[in-house]
């Protein structure tokens, strides 16, 4: 069987794994005030060119999303996603549950335009009633998307641009951004750090057993440390996380896992492109979206693993196949194959 379910079916890196065994046995205080999880705050800092940032390792993805986006806005605020955003569809309504409304916007493969963006606040605060609704109080943006597409820069400042025109904060998630950076694009860790207000850097899908960096570049809001205890998203063991992010960055690791992952990727995208299967959308990250007849899946199911996305028409379906830090070149090759015999 081959796996491309998705980009967290493994453990994590040899390397971090390597990392939480020769750390295993030293005692350390709690709550991220360890020295592992100091350490990985300082190369944060550094690979992110924000000497200022205040960093919070958090469990899991939607912990992060709901941590970040519940504690910022204000009770009658809600939060703005493109109408695919994860925090709207496969978080269960988690946004939701700390008490405010994700307010869906245009998406076009997956990502929002800065122009509607304006056009939509715009709108908000000429309608005479808006003061019975609930306020866009914060911008969710996540890179690569849904579908595995990115922001470019003059993209990123437009919606930046935005945020600080009408003082709502612009949020990014990061799930998979070791895949962004290593992709074909113009926007650099940097160029995040510039253009948001606050933002977090995926372990759970980019290499590590779980946890995610969450950043804010100019600092966190007050006692957010705090918030973050009261809604269950703080590990009292915060050395799991800060040592991952140690091993991530210490020697430039994150950016080796997505520069391996992309490039393989790219290698799936070329040979199912040269087999005249077409693909649901362009995606220059690790994410792919092959259109494939029903009757082909069936031959597939007991030898390749992916994800269902969605249908296309009566005889086609919208899969996923993702690569990792794990994938080997061998199984792209391998998938082709597979792919050559079942079609005959």
């Amino acid at each position: 069987m081959l796996y491309f379910e998705n980009d967290y079916d493994r453990g994590c890196h040899p390397q971090v794994l390597k990392k939480l065994c020769e750390t295993n046995s030293v005692p350390q205080p709690g709550y991220g005030a360890d020295e592992y999880s100091e350490r990985a705050r300082s190369l944060i800092r550094e690979a992110c060119a924000a000497p200022e940032a205040d960093i919070f390792f958090i469990s899991g993805g939607t912990q992060t999303n709901a941590v970040a986006i519940g504690g910022l806005l204000r009770p009658w605020e809600g939060v703005y996603a493109a109408g695919t955003g994860h925090i709207g569809l496969h978080e269960a309504g988690a946004v939701e549950f700390t008490g405010h409304k994700v307010l869906p916007l245009p998406q076009r493969q997956g990502k929002i335009d800065a122009r509607e963006l304006r056009a939509s606040l715009k709108g908000f605060y000429a309608d005479p009633n808006h003061t019975h609704m609930v306020f866009p109080g914060m911008v969710y943006i996540s890179h690569p998307t849904e579908y595995g597409t990115l922001y470019g820069l003059r993209e990123l400042e437009g919606i930046s641009d935005v945020c600080k025109s009408f003082h709502i904060p612009l949020y990014m998630d990061g799930a998979r951004l070791a895949y962004a950076l290593a992709a074909d694009t113009d926007v650099t860790l940097p160029d995040i750090a510039r253009l948001c207000d606050v933002f977090y850097i995926g372990g759970t899908k980019c290499g590590a057993l779980c946890g995610e960096a969450l950043v804010f570049p100019r600092g966190a809001p007050e006692h957010f440390e705090t918030v973050t205890k009261q809604r269950g998203a703080m590990l009292a063991k915060g050395r799991l996380c800060g040592a991952q992010f140690e091993a991530l960055f210490e020697d430039g690791l994150y950016f080796k896992v997505g520069r391996s992952a992309v490039a393989l990727a790219m290698e799936m995208k070329a040979g199912l492109t040269k087999r005249g299967i077409d693909l649901f959308i362009d995606s220059p990250t690790n994410q792919q979206f092959p259109i494939l007849d029903n009757a082909l899946l069936e031959k597939l199911e007991d030898k390749v693993w992916y994800s269902f996305w969605e249908p296309f028409d009566g005889s086609r379906t919208v899969v996923r196949f993702a690569t990792s830090w794990a994938t080997e070149p061998q199984v792209v090759s391998e998938l082709f194959k597979i792919l050559d015999n079942c079609r005959g």
